[in-house]
């Protein structure tokens, strides 16, 4: 829905919830998860981006349910319902890994549950990753969308302008 109401200092504001989501996902997804790994300092170390993360989404939906101004508002609630598909793509991830162990202690030969382990872990990671590219191309087009002035359908059929 085109929001012609919208100044241009408005659209510029709305762009920001778009802009920190997609700062946070390529800080603390692209680049700080494998420098955990590398660091080799176990898998307990992948908790950390998911904590960083967690605050910056948590910070965009309180900030997204104060803000007074409509249009504004939206944005920043649409950055929160891309974070929640994000902390889905975490929790897919955090499941898989949590079977991972669990297979991997069950192993009769410990050189077969490290590599179960290994494998299986890896292999766990994927939901997020698949998240995380998913969201930036959705992030980025609504921030596209945030330049012209443009609400999604589904949040303004939700939430509808004010007058």
């Amino acid at each position: 829905m085109l929001y012609e109401a919208a100044s241009k200092e408005e659209r510029r504001q709305a762009q920001a919830p778009h802009n920190l989501f997609i700062i946070g996902v390529f800080a603390f997804d692209l680049l700080m998860t494998p420098a955990m790994i590398g660091l080799k300092i176990g898998m307990i170390a992948l908790l950390i981006p998911l904590f960083c993360s967690s605050a910056l989404l948590a910070w965009i939906y309180l900030r997204g349910r104060n803000h007074s101004d409509w249009f504004i508002r939206m944005h920043w609630l649409q950055a929160w319902a891309r974070g929640r598909l994000l902390l889905l793509g975490y929790a897919v991830s955090g499941t898989l890994i949590l079977l991972a162990w669990l297979l991997s202690l069950n192993s009769s030969d410990a050189h077969m549950g490290h590599i179960l382990w290994t494998a299986l872990t890896r292999v766990a990671l994927l939901p997020t990753l698949i998240m995380v590219m998913v969201t930036v191309v959705m992030e980025f087009s609504a921030a596209s969308q945030a330049a012209k002035g443009e609400v999604a359908d589904d949040l303004a059929a939700k939430f509808p302008p004010p007058g």
